[in-house]
């Protein structure tokens, strides 16, 4: 009789049978990473003998059926990466035996059920990225934040300390009343007294435009120096083509020399009629102003002034990288018809530069201001300088978290990501519309780091069909990685003594297995930036020593 059906990542559709459930021997249903839609069959309860149900990565819907709590047998349920709908089932905590609960990545509404604190042999429980609300349970399993994660649910609230969650407020039923009617006698003049500045607002604006004044910059700093639009298009020779070194969706790089003190330095200047260049500037100006790290672009000032046709003119003075940026480093001489060469880029050189990227993004996503999610992580975004030192730029798309609370430097919405980021290194989620998070940023440093060491941009042609650079990857990890390696890590490895052969091989298969755990399909599933920079850092020595 059937005891395991496992039809992982077929690309199969439709519905799942019923009759499935009637099979009474089977112990493993494996149904990940299909198009399978509709619901979970009511009947699934009558599997008291199923252990594994793991049904993630499909468009299952509707409510997760009660009967499910029927499944006594049941240690690991997955259904994250689905589009469920409705609240937990309570049934749920009846399950006993339960080791793996990931529900991360639906639909999923109300208050978590305090029937899960029942489940005391619980390893891991992720209700990451859906809509519940309410009070965070506090017993049980609900007291270890090394297994729960429930980041993503913008309604949540209190629980655990360890959990970070802002606290719930309290209000006594007999007050609300009392509330409502003192919030009336204050919000009226409010609002009245708002509507008269909106109205001010925009008339000082409407004059401000005629009269093409400068607009004020967001508050950056007091200590950087002024610079005005003259002193930027005297450093390079009127913004020439022969001083452009690059080009983004809201700006043009130029490499300048400021008159005042002679430093080259790299001007961003904002193509303010593109829609969401001027939403762009703030973001970054704003971003900027609340981080601060070695292996960030150091900022020297930024203008916001008028250009000599009298039009606004936006721009951000950086520190120039010497080095070009990542993208270059790994695929210029490709991008040139008829040269096949290629920078060459050591074991070592790779290391250090993901060690440089992850650990400005373990500052991000951890310092004590809050948690900056970046969005726009990739190649492009990691500058070099002369010493092969990786700096991370581009905050145009930056989001600052304090608490559970995302929001835009822009002030877009922040229930989901406005900019998808770039293609190919974006999170899956937020191409379903998912809310910004530091795990899409761990995904985006998951694809850069198998780039570098791949060396194939996750847009090339090879990756079709369903293929892309992580799959590939997974198909030969780990017994032949060798052979999907960038040729030139070969060589290095040829040329270089057995013994440090043998130290570079093995150094080489847990960097690409981190960058595999950077790319799980699910957000929950991902490690965090502490645990990448901590990894790679001992990685980094590990390989020095030898």
């Amino acid at each position: 009789m059937l005891q395991c059906l496992d039809i992982y990542n077929n690309n199969l559709s439709g519905k799942i049978p019923m009759e499935i459930f009637k099979i009474p021997t089977m112990f493993i249903l494996k149904l990940s990473s299909n198009n399978l839609d509709g619901q979970l069959p009511t009947n699934i309860g009558n599997a008291k003998q199923l252990v594994h149900l793991l049904l993630s990565s499909n468009k299952l819907s509707g409510d997760i059926p009660n009967t499910l709590g029927d499944c006594e047998s049941l240690e690991d349920i997955e259904l994250d990466l689905n589009i469920f709908s409705g609240s937990i089932p309570a049934s749920l905590g009846n399950i006993s035996g339960l080791k793996v609960l990931n529900l991360s990545a639906n639909n999923l509404t109300g208050s978590i059920s305090t029937s899960l604190v029942n489940l005391q042999l619980l390893e891991k429980l992720d209700l990451s990225f859906n809509h519940l609300n309410g009070e965070v349970p506090t017993k049980g399993i609900f007291k270890n934040a090394t297994i729960v994660r429930i980041d993503g649910n913008q309604g949540l609230c209190g629980g655990a300390l360890e959990l970070h969650m802002l606290a719930c407020s309290v209000m006594p039923l007999n007050s609300i009343r009392h509330k409502r009617s003192v919030m009336l006698k204050i919000v009226t003049p409010i609002a009245s007294m708002v509507s008269l500045a909106l109205v001010i607002f925009v008339l000082l604006l409407w004059r401000g435009k005629h009269k093409r004044k400068s607009v004020s910059l967001p508050s950056l700093a007091t200590k950087f120096p002024k610079v005005s639009f003259n002193n930027l298009a005297k450093a390079t020779h009127g913004f020439s083509t022969s001083n452009l070194i690059g080009r983004g969706g809201y700006s043009s790089v130029y490499k300048g020399k400021l008159v005042e003190d002679g430093n080259e330095v790299a001007i961003k200047v904002f193509n303010l009629e593109t829609r969401g260049a001027q939403k762009s500037f703030i973001a970054e100006c704003n971003a900027l102003r609340n981080v601060r790290h070695r292996n960030l672009v150091h900022i020297i000032t930024a203008c916001s002034s008028i250009d000599s046709n009298g039009n606004d003119f936006k721009a951000l003075v950086y520190e120039l990288m010497r080095g070009g940026d990542l993208n270059k480093l790994l695929h210029s001489n490709q991008d040139h018809e008829g040269s096949s060469d290629l920078y060459l880029i050591t074991m070592a050189q790779r290391i250090s530069i993901l060690v440089d990227v992850a650990d400005v993004l373990e500052y991000l996503h951890h310092n004590n201001e809050g948690t900056m999610v970046h969005c726009d992580l990739k190649p492009s975004n990691i500058l070099l300088d002369d010493n092969m030192i990786a700096h991370v730029g581009d905050f145009g798309l930056a989001r600052f978290k304090v608490g559970s609370t995302t929001s835009s430097q822009c002030n877009s919405s922040s229930s989901s990501v406005a900019v998808m980021g770039t293609i190919g290194y974006a999170a899956p989620e937020y191409a379903r519309g998912g809310q910004v998070s530091t795990a899409a940023d761990v995904y985006s440093f998951g694809v850069v780091l198998l780039e570098i060491f791949i060396r194939r941009r996750p847009t090339d042609d090879m990756f079709k069909d369903g293929l892309n650079i992580v799959k590939f990857t997974e198909i030969s990890f780990p017994d032949r990685v060798l052979e999907i390696v960038d040729p030139q890590l070969l060589q290095e490895l040829e040329e270089t003594p057995v013994a440090l052969k043998e130290t570079s091989v093995n150094c080489l298969l847990p960097i690409l297995n981190i960058g595999l755990c950077c790319t799980k399909p699910s957000p929950g599933e991902r490690i965090t930036m502490h645990e990448v920079a901590t990894k790679l850092h001992g990685i980094r020595d590990a390989y020095l020593r030898s």
